[in-house]
C-alpha cells in the first residue's frame, strides 16, 4: 500500500518537468512569432510606397469617371509614367486609345501637347524651326509642340519616315539638336503614340529602331458586352457634360520625378536579373524568330517590373511581375521568321512559349 501511495505521490512530480517543457516551448514559439512580426514590419517599411500607391489609386479613380474597362491599358500607361518610358497604343478606331491617353495627361499637373500625324507633316512642324527676327536681325529658334511633358501623337504611322525619324533623339535622349545646338526636354518627357493596325492605306510602317524606343506596345481590344452596356449608359447620363472637366489633376512634375526615383530603388534579386537576361537572350537564339530583342529590352523589363511591384505595394520584384510585362515589352521588338508568320504565329505567342520554357527562379 505504501508503494502504491508513493507512486501516486510521485506521479505529479514526474509530469511536472513535461509541463514546464511545454510552457518553455510555447514561450519560445511566442518569442519567435513576435520576432517574425517585427522583422516583417521592418521589411515592409524599407521603402515607403504608401503615397505612390494612393496616387496610382486616385489616378485610376479619376479615369474611371469616364473610361469604362481597359484596365490593362490604364495600368500599363501608369507603369510607363513611373518607369519613365514611352508607350505605343495600338487598336482599331473607337476603343478609347486617344481619349484615355489625353485624360491620363489631365490627371498630371504638367504640360500637354497633341500632334496629329499626317503624310505632309515635316520634322520642323514637330521640333520647331529658326525664325528670322527683324528687330535683332538674327535667327531665333521657335520651339515646336515636342517641347512639352506629355506628348500624344495620334496615328503615328501616318507620317513619312523622315518625320518619324525626327523623334528618335527626343525619345531616346530627351533632347533634340537643331543647327548644332542641343535643346533638352523638361522632365517628365513621355510620348504616348496611337496607331490603327487595320488600315494600311496612306500609312508608313514604323522602323524597328523607333519601335525599340517604346517601352510598351499596348494592344487595345474591344470591350466586353457588359462593358459596352455600361459605356452606353454612361454616355446617356453624361448628356452635354464635358468629360474632360470631370478629371482632376493628381500628380505634379516634382512628385512624378520623386516616384520615378523611388522605383529605381526597389529590390531585385540577382537570380531575377539572370531570369530577365535569359528571357531576352532566348529571343536571339529562338528558331521561330528572325530578329531578337536588344539590351534596351532587358532594361525595360527590369524597370517596368519594378514599377508594377511598387503599384502592388511591394518593394521587391517577383517572377510574376516580370512575366506580366514581358509581352507588351518584347512583342514589338522581335520579328518572326517568314515560315512562322505564314503558319499564323504571333509575337505574343512566341514570348509566352519562351517564358514557359525557362525555369522560374525560386
Amino acid at each position: 500500500m505504501e508503494d502504491k501511495n508513493q507512486n501516486q505521490e510521485n506521479l505529479p512530480q514526474d509530469e511536472a518537468p513535461v509541463e514546464n517543457n511545454k510552457q518553455e516551448e510555447a514561450s519560445k514559439e511566442t518569442t519567435v512569432s513576435e520576432n517574425q512580426e517585427e522583422n516583417s514590419l521592418e521589411f515592409n517599411s524599407r521603402i515607403d510606397l504608401t503615397k505612390l500607391r494612393a496616387a496610382v489609386s486616385q489616378i485610376k479613380t479619376e479615369l474611371g469617371k469616364v473610361i469604362i474597362g481597359q484596365k490593362d491599358m490604364i495600368e500599363l500607361l501608369i507603369i510607363s509614367i513611373l518607369a519613365d518610358g514611352h508607350s505605343l497604343i495600338e487598336g482599331v478606331p473607337g476603343v478609347a486609345k486617344t481619349v484615355t491617353a489625353k485624360l491620363l495627361a489631365k490627371t498630371l499637373h504638367v504640360d500637354f501637347s497633341r500632334i496629329q500625324f499626317t503624310p505632309d507633316l515635316m520634322p520642323s512642324d514637330i521640333l520647331g524651326t529658326a525664325i528670322f527676327n527683324v528687330k535683332t536681325s538674327e535667327f531665333e529658334f521657335k520651339k515646336g509642340p515636342i517641347f512639352s511633358n506629355i506628348i500624344l501623337i495620334d496615328e503615328i504611322n501616318r507620317a513619312p519616315a523622315k518625320t518619324q525619324a525626327a523623334l528618335f533623339e527626343a525619345m531616346a535622349e530627351r533632347q533634340i539638336t537643331i543647327d548644332g545646338t542641343e535643346y533638352e526636354m523638361a522632365p517628365p518627357f513621355l510620348v504616348f503614340a496611337t496607331q490603327n493596325p487595320v488600315e494600311q492605306e496612306g500609312t508608313y510602317r514604323l522602323p524597328e529602331a523607333q519601335l525599340d524606343r517604346f517601352l510598351f506596345k499596348i494592344k487595345v481590344e474591344y470591350p466586353s458586352l457588359e462593358e459596352e452596356v455600361q459605356i452606353l449608359e454612361s454616355k446617356h447620363h453624361q448628356k452635354t457634360k464635358n468629360v474632360e472637366s470631370m478629371i482632376e489633376a493628381v500628380l505634379s512634375a516634382t512628385e512624378i520625378a520623386e516616384y520615378q526615383s523611388t522605383i529605381r530603388e526597389l529590390i531585385i534579386e540577382d537570380n531575377l536579373i539572370k531570369y530577365i537576361a535569359s528571357i531576352v537572350d532566348n529571343t536571339r537564339t529562338n528558331a521561330n524568330l528572325y530578329l531578337g530583342a536588344s539590351p534596351r529590352a532587358s532594361i525595360a523589363l527590369m524597370e517596368a517590373s519594378k514599377a508594377l511591384a511598387a503599384i502592388n505595394g511591394r518593394d521587391f520584384v517577383t517572377p510574376d511581375d516580370i512575366k506580366k510585362v514581358a509581352a507588351p515589352i518584347l512583342a514589338h521588338r522581335i520579328i518572326l521568321t517568314p515560315e512562322r508568320e505564314m503558319e499564323g504565329f504571333t509575337a505574343e505567342k512566341v514570348v509566352q512559349q519562351i517564358i514557359e520554357g525557362i525555369e522560374i527562379p525560386r
